[in-house]
């Protein structure tokens, strides 16, 4: 006979039977497989699982890994019990440390909560409007218009922000990517757990086609466009692993081909396209976070390592501006980042530039003309804003966001000036929105002087 559970946790602490079945999800065993190793009945290894989820704070079985390695909650799955500690110890090492900046001076006390202020007026401008909502999976085209798509839609020409066609199932940790007037979402992880669907807008048309379906399954993945084929290396797959797999989509023939794999597994990397090559920066690798850089040649179809990053995470944000790449914020062992680093690709080094004003986990990075814009985080925060860098100036301002509090975990990509934000996890659940940015909404006339 099953023990009696309580529904909802009411402390921090797990209990024996929790930590067993938290032992089995580092292991990648599914609900069922659980349940026969425990006999226990599915529903109540789910109740087990939501109480688990409550009291360390996450919301998948990935985090929940992630988590219960870090605090040595359990064992490295394969590793015997008489070496658990030592191995956990190693798994884990942490990241390099980092300075705490001291307090800051009056001044600029005031001078951030002018901004703060500043931010809150903004985001009641445009306003949090998408919803979380999921179509039948079956259907082919997604013709809906924004107005029909959405419970609530204020897109209209009085905020930049725009809401446009839905993806058709809610999902967030997935990949993005935009070749000539399309936008493809790849993959991620939604109420059904890790997808490979694929979803393809035609931005002209604003409408939604499916692709053909990916052919592994994951999640906390990032695409990079090289030789118009979308390249989405690693991921996450349903037991919550990292894998290895490498796989390129041609959205011309609707298929898809494997490369080279990658040196080792990773997911909850930042990635990016410079000179014809594909830049792979830290993510998770099964123990730790790291800050190891990968780089791929698809004319050798060969992976190499490059200088790692100042500081090693995951599930930062990556973008190109002339010859830089960029790499920030970012998570790692139970903190956000607002850290902001800068890749030479050609002399392969590192520099430091300015650290946005609040830290960023999980946030979605693109480049609009000669400009940063760093989209969403709020891991372990509550944000009222997004942020745009000036790169000449080497400072961060504010740009108003679709969203408050937490939004993370959404695809991100460009078509010319417009910045595009599918799904992601917000409010306590995934979304299925689609948001267009435009840092540029008006045309302004500037009249000759007159004598």
């Amino acid at each position: 006979m099953e023990e009696p559970i309580i529904e909802e946790a009411r402390n921090t602490e797990l209990s024996e039977r929790e930590l067993e079945v938290l032992q089995l999800v580092a292991g990648g065993l599914s609900n069922k497989e659980i349940a026969t190793q425990l006999y226990l009945s599915i529903n109540t290894v789910k109740v087990h699982l939501r109480n688990i989820f409550a009291k360390i704070g996450v919301q998948s079985r990935m985090e929940a890994t992630m988590v219960a390695l870090q605090r040595g909650l359990v064992m490295m799955p394969g590793t015997p019990a008489a070496s658990a500690a030592s191995a956990t110890a190693e798994a884990l090492t942490p990241a390099p440390a980092i300075d705490i900046e001291p307090p800051l001076p009056i001044v600029r006390r005031i001078a951030l909560i002018g901004l703060i202020l500043f931010s809150i007026v903004l985001a009641l401008i445009a306003g949090p409007h998408g919803s979380a909502q999921s179509v039948d999976p079956g259907q082919t085209f997604i013709t809906d218009s924004p107005q029909a798509n959405a419970s609530s839609n204020p897109a209209s020409n009085d905020t930049v922000w725009q809401a446009v066609s839905q993806m058709s199932q809610v999902r967030g940790r997935l990949a993005t990517a935009s070749i000539g007037s399309r936008v493809i979402a790849i993959g991620g992880e939604g109420a059904g757990g890790v997808t490979g669907l694929v979803e393809v807008l035609d931005t002209t048309a604003s409408k939604w086609q499916i692709g053909s379906i990916k052919p592994l399954a994951v999640a906390n993945v990032s695409a990079a466009v090289i030789n118009g084929k979308a390249i989405v290396p690693g991921g996450n797959t349903s037991a919550g692993t990292p894998t290895v797999m490498v796989e390129a989509y041609d959205p011309i023939s609707d298929t898809w081909s494997t490369l080279s794999p990658l040196p080792s597994p990773r997911f909850g990397y930042s990635i990016a396209a410079f000179d014809g090559k594909v830049y792979l920066f830290g993510g998770w690798d099964g123990s730790r976070f790291v800050n190891s850089v990968l780089m791929y040649d698809p004319t050798m179809d060969r992976w190499s390592q490059r200088a790692p990053m100042l500081i090693a995470r995951g599930f930062s944000g990556a973008a190109v501006i002339g010859k830089l790449i960029y790499v920030v914020g970012g998570y790692a062992d139970g903190r956000e980042f607002n850290t902001c680093e800068r890749y030479w690709p050609d002399e392969d080094r590192w520099e430091a530039c300015a650290p946005m004003t609040v830290a960023r986990g999980g946030l979605g990075l693109v480049s609009v003309g000669d400009r940063l814009y760093a989209l969403g985080g709020g891991w372990t925060g509550y944000l009222t804003f997004s942020e745009r860098y000036d790169p000449q100036a080497n400072i961060w301002s504010v740009v108003p966001t679709p969203f408050v509090g937490q939004w993370r975990g959404m695809g991100v990509t460009t078509i010319g000036n417009d910045v595009y934000a599918l799904g992601g996890w917000s409010g306590g659940q995934y979304l299925s929105v689609v948001e267009k940015y435009n840092p540029f909404p008006f045309n302004i006339f500037v009249p000759a002087a007159t004598r």
